[in-house]
C-alpha cells in the first residue's frame, strides 16, 4: 500500500508541477528583471548586462522563493551533516570497533558546528561567486548519475539474503521491539515487495517522532524542488523560451524515473526493518560502500549551494526593487564582478538561523510549504493572466490551459496543509500581509501589476452589467463633476467634495482653452500626470478627466456629457464661485499641515510645489480670467439644462477641517430649505430642499464630521407668524420620514414691510430666480451670518439663472451679495428626487 501511495503521490506531484513550469514558460513576451546570477552574466555573456528576461513572477512569489531556499539550504546543510554522522560519528558505518569518531553531545551541539562549517564553506564559494558553482554542476551531476547506477547494478548483482547488523542497535530495542536484532536485504523479492507495499509507520531514530503520510511527502518533494534551478540560468541560454520547457521537463521525467526505479528496486529487496532503522542501509548493499557517501554529499552539498546562492539572488532582486523601502537596501551593494556579498550574507546568517532545528525530518515539513506557497502563486498569477484575457499573454506550450493552472494552485495549496497545517496557516498570513502591505505601498514595478489587469476585466464586466435603466432613488448617490480651474488653489474643496460622495463617482474636471489645430502635440495629455499625481497627494478617491475647448462652457458640455461610462455618470454638477478673491496656493497650506510631503530644505515647501505640479501653477491676481460674468451664469444655466443637479461652492478656502476635528467646541452644518429670493416659499419642501438635506446628511454622516458637528436646519418665519407652528411640525415630520437627525432652528429674517412686497409667489415658481432690493439681499444676508458664528458649512437654495442674458450679471451680483462674508457655503440646486423612505 505504501508504494502503491508514493506511486499516486508522485503522479500527482508531477501534474502539479508541470502546470507550475509550463505556467512559468508560458508567458511568451519579454519583460526586463533583475537576473539572480549576475556575477555569472558578467563573466559569460556581456551581451546581457545587469538584466536577463524572464516573465511571469510577481513579488509574492520572490518573497515565497526567498524563505523556501532559505528553509530549502538549511535541509540540505542538516542532511549533509546526518549522513556524515552516521558514518563518522558514534557507532558510525565506517567507523571500526575502537576507531576514532567525530564527536557528539546529548544536546546536539557538536551537529549545529559541523552544520555551520559546512554552511560556512558554502559561504565562501558564494562570496567567490556564482561561476565557481555553475562550472562544478556537470561534475557534481555526473558524480550523482554513476553513484545513483552503482545503487542500482549493487541490487541486481546481490540477489542473496544478508543480514544488515545496525550500529544503532540500542536504539532498535527501545523503539522498535519487533525488529530485534534482524534487518535483512532479502535481494529482489516478491514477498518482500508484498510486505513493504502497505503503509506502517515507525518513529524516527533521530527525532523519536512517529512518521506519517505528510512527513514522507515533505521530505521526498524537497528533493525534486531542484529542477527549477535551470529556470535562474536563462540569463546563459541562446533561446530560453526552448530550451527551458525542454531542459525543465526533461530534468523532471528523469528525475522521475529515478526515484520511481530506487522505489521499486529498495521496496523488493529490503525488509521493512531495515528501511525504518538505517537510513544508511545501501552503504551495506552497495558493491563499493564509499558511492553511496560520495554520492550523498554530493548531492546535498550542490543544493544546499544552489539554495543560497538563489536566496541571495532573490533577497537582491526583492532589494533593487525596493519593495520594503530601505530595509533591504544593503542587499542591493555588490562586488566589481556583481556579485550581492551582502546579501550573501544575509542569506547565509537567515541558514545558520535554521540550522539550529537540527533535524532533516523538522525541516523538510516547513521547506515543503514554502515551496508550494511558491509554486501556487506561480499557477495563480498564470491564472489570473488567463482570466483576465490579457493579449499579451499568448503561451507557446500547446498543453497550457486554466485548468492546468487551477489544478496545480489546488493540489499545492491541498498538500500544503496536508504537510503541516501549523506551518502553512502560518506561511499563508504571513503572505497575505506582505501583499496587503505591497499593495498599500503601490510599488511601481517594470513587469507590470497583474491586479490591474484583472480589475480592468471585472471593472468592464460589472460596468456592463450596471444598467442605468435600473437605477433607483434607494440607492441614489452623489456622482460629482467638479469643475477645477487652478487646482492648487483648491484643495480645501476638493477634500470637502470627497467627503460629500458617499462612496459615488468624483471626476475633477478641467478645460484647457484653445484649439488642438494650433498644437503639435496634445496639451491636455501633458498635464495628466501631474493631475494625477495631485489626486495622489490629497489623498482623494478621484478620476481626473481633461479637455480642450475654445470656451470654458464648451468644454463643460464636453465633459458632462461624456465623462464617466456607462451607468456611472455624473448626476451633480460643481463649480466654484465667479468672484475677485484672492488666489491662495492652498496646496501649500496642506503641505505644511503634512510636512512629509515636502523637502526638509524648503522652508514653506512652495519650491518643492512648484518644481512637482510646474503645468499646474495658481492664477496671479493679474492675469485675465477666461469667461466672463455671463459665460459662468451660461455655465450653471447649461448644467441645469443637461438635466445634472448644480453645486456652487465659495469660501472654502476658509475651510479648515484639522481644526474643526481638533476643537472640543461643537459646530453645525445649516441647511437653508428655501429660496431667499422669495422668502415667502419657507413653508414649500421641493427638491432642491429635499437635495440640500441629503447632502448635508451624508456630511454629517463622513467620520469626523459626524463627531464634532451637527446637522442644523434653519426654519425662516417672519414677524408676522407666517411659518408658525404648523410649518415646524410639518417640517419636523418630513426629517423624521426621511431618518435625518437634525435640530430645527426657528430663524426670523425679521424683513418687516418688504415681506408684504415680496408675497405674490406661486408654488410653481419656488425654484426661479426672482430679483429683490439690493437692501433686503444685504439684511438677509447680516440675519445668516449672526446665525453663523458656529457654522462649519452652510447649504443654501440655488436658483434657477435667468436665460436672458440682461438678468444674468444682475443674478450673479445678488449671489454674491447674499453668500458675502458668510462661513463656506454651497449653494444647491436639484432637480430630482433623491431620498427615499422605502428602505
Amino acid at each position: 500500500m505504501f508504494a502503491k501511495t508514493l506511486i499516486v503521490i508522485f503522479m500527482i506531484t508531477v501534474i502539479c508541477t508541470l502546470s507550475v513550469y509550463i505556467s512559468i514558460f508560458a508567458k511568451s513576451d519579454q519583460k526586463l528583471i533583475q537576473n539572480p546570477r549576475i556575477d555569472m552574466l558578467d563573466k559569460r555573456n556581456e551581451s546581457c548586462a545587469n538584466h536577463t528576461f524572464y516573465t511571469g513572477l510577481s513579488g509574492t512569489t520572490f518573497k515565497d522563493n526567498l524563505y523556501a531556499n532559505i528553509l530549502a539550504c538549511g535541509l540540505y546543510v542538516t542532511g549533509f551533516v546526518e549522513a556524515v554522522l552516521d558514518s563518522f560519528g558514534p557507532k558510525g558505518s565506517m567507523i571500526s570497533d575502537g576507531g576514532a569518531y567525530l564527536p557528539l553531545d546529548d544536546k546536539e551541539w557538536y551537529k549545529y558546528l559541523y552544520s555551520s562549517v559546512v554552511l560556512f564553506f558554502c559561504l565562501a564559494i558564494c562570496m567567490i561567486g556564482g561561476s565557481m558553482f555553475a562550472k562544478t554542476l556537470i561534475v557534481i551531476f555526473m558524480i550523482t548519475v554513476i553513484c545513483t547506477l552503482s545503487v542500482y547494478i549493487s541490487i541486481f548483482a546481490k540477489s542473496d539474503q544478508k543480514l544488515i547488523q545496525n550500529p544503532r542497535i540500542d536504539m532498535l530495542d527501545k523503539r522498535n521491539e519487533s525488529c530485534a536484532n534482524h534487518t535483512f536485504y532479502t535481494g529482489l523479492s516478491g514477498t518482500t515487495f508484498k510486505d513493504n507495499l502497505y503503509e506502517k509507520y515507525g518513529k524516527d531514530y533521530i527525532t523519536h517522532d512517529k512518521m506519517d503520510f505528510a512527513t514522507v511527502f515533505s521530505i521526498l518533494f524537497s528533493s525534486v524542488t531542484g529542477i527549477l534551478n535551470g529556470a535562474n540560468m536563462s540569463g546563459e541560454l541562446k533561446d530560453p523560451s526552448k530550451a527551458i520547457p525542454k531542459g525543465t521537463l526533461s530534468a523532471l521525467c528523469f528525475t522521475f524515473a529515478t526515484y520511481f526505479i530506487l522505489m521499486i528496486l529498495v521496496g523488493a529487496s529490503c525488509d521493512r526493518c531495515l528501511l525504518l532503522n538505517d537510513y544508511l542501509f545501501l552503504q551495506s548493499i552497495n558493491l563499493w560502500s564509499p558511492f553511496i557517501l560520495i554520492g550523498i554529499f554530493a548531492a546535498t552539498l550542490s543544493a544546499a549551494l544552489g539554495n543560497l546562492i538563489g536566496a541571495s539572488r532573490i533577497l537582491q532582486a526583492l532589494a533593487n526593487d525596493e519593495l520594503f523601502w530601505f530595509v533591504l537596501r544593503p542587499a542591493t551593494k555588490v562586488t566589481r564582478g556583481g556579485n550581492p556579498y551582502i546579501a550573501v550574507l544575509i542569506s547565509w546568517f537567515l541558514v545558520q538561523i535554521v540550522l539550529l532545528v537540527g533535524s532533516l525530518n523538522a525541516i523538510a515539513p516547513a521547506a515543503s510549504v514554502f515551496f508550494l506557497l511558491s509554486y501556487a502563486s506561480v499557477n495563480l498569477a498564470c491564472l489570473a493572466l488567463e482570466l483576465a484575457s490579457a493579449p499579451n499573454f499568448r503561451p507557446t506550450f500547446n498543453i497550457f490551459t486554466w485548468h492546468t493552472c487551477v489544478l496545480g494552485m489546488i493540489g499545492s495549496v491541498v498538500m500544503c496543509f496536508l504537510v503541516s497545517p501549523m506551518y502553512s496557516s502560518i506561511a499563508v498570513i504571513v503572505m497575505l500581509l506582505l501583499v496587503i502591505l505591497l499593495h498599500f505601498k503601490s510599488v511601481p514595478s517594470e513587469w507590470g501589476s497583474i491586479s490591474q489587469a484583472l480589475i480592468f476585466h471585472q471593472v468592464r464586466k460589472y460596468l456592463l452589467m450596471l444598467d442605468p435603466r435600473k437605477a433607483h432613488i434607494k440607492y441614489w448617490r452623489p456622482q460629482i463633476l467638479l469643475m477645477v480651474a487652478h487646482p492648487r488653489q483648491a484643495c480645501e474643496l476638493i477634500h470637502f467634495i470627497n467627503d460629500i460622495k458617499k462612496g459615488g463617482l468624483f471626476i475633477i474636471g478641467h478645460v484647457k482653452i484653445g484649439s488642438l489645430d494650433k498644437f503639435d502635440y496634445d496639451p491636455v495629455q501633458m498635464e495628466y500626470p501631474q493631475w494625477m499625481s495631485l489626486i495622489d497627494k490629497l489623498k482623494v478617491k478621484a478620476f481626473a478627466e481633461l479637455t480642450l475647448g475654445n470656451t470654458v462652457s464648451e468644454g463643460l458640455a464636453h465633459l458632462i456629457r461624456l465623462s464617466g461610462l456607462g451607468g456611472m455618470k455624473p448626476n451633480t454638477v460643481c463649480l466654484g464661485f465667479y468672484d475677485d478673491s484672492k488666489p491662495v496656493d492652498s496646496l501649500v497650506k496642506c503641505m505644511r499641515r503634512k510636512r512629509r510631503f515636502f523637502s526638509s530644505e524648503g522652508i514653506d515647501g512652495s519650491n518643492d510645489v512648484d518644481i512637482m505640479f510646474e503645468k499646474l501653477p495658481i492664477r496671479s491676481e493679474r492675469s485675465h480670467k477666461h469667461q466672463s460674468p455671463s459665460d459662468y451664469v451660461k455655465m450653471i444655466y447649461d448644467s441645469l439644462k443637461l438635466q445634472k443637479n448644480v453645486c456652487i461652492c465659495r469660501h472654502f478656502n476658509q475651510l479648515d477641517k484639522s481644526m474643526i476635528l481638533k476643537s472640543t467646541t461643537e459646530y453645525y452644518i445649516d441647511v437653508w430649505p428655501l429660496n431667499l429670493f422669495r422668502p415667502y416659499t419657507a413653508s414649500i419642501f421641493d427638491d432642491t430642499c429635499l437635495f440640500m438635506l441629503q447632502l448635508a446628511c451624508i456630511l454629517d454622516m463622513v467620520p469626523g464630521w459626524k463627531s464634532k458637528t451637527y446637522l442644523r436646519v434653519m426654519l425662516c418665519t417672519n414677524n408676522e407668524g407666517v411659518a408658525g407652528k404648523n410649518v415646524e411640525t410639518k417640517l419636523d415630520k418630513v426629517l423624521k420620514t426621511f431618518r435625518i437627525p437634525a435640530k430645527i432652528q426657528p430663524i426670523s429674517l425679521d424683513l418687516g414691510e418688504s415681506y408684504k412686497d415680496l408675497s405674490e409667489d406661486e408654488d410653481h415658481q419656488m425654484t426661479l430666480y426672482k430679483s429683490i432690493p439690493e437692501h433686503i439681499v444685504q439684511k438677509i444676508n447680516t440675519r445668516i451670518k449672526e446665525c453663523s458664528k458656529k457654522t462649519a458649512v452652510t447649504f443654501m437654495y440655488l436658483p434657477r439663472p435667468p436665460h436672458d442674458t440682461t438678468g444674468q450679471l444682475e443674478y450673479l451680483l445678488s449671489l454674491t451679495a447674499l453668500t458675502n462674508d458668510l462661513p463656506p457655503t454651497v449653494l444647491v440646486h436639484g432637480l430630482n428626487p433623491v431620498i427615499s423612505t422605502t428602505l
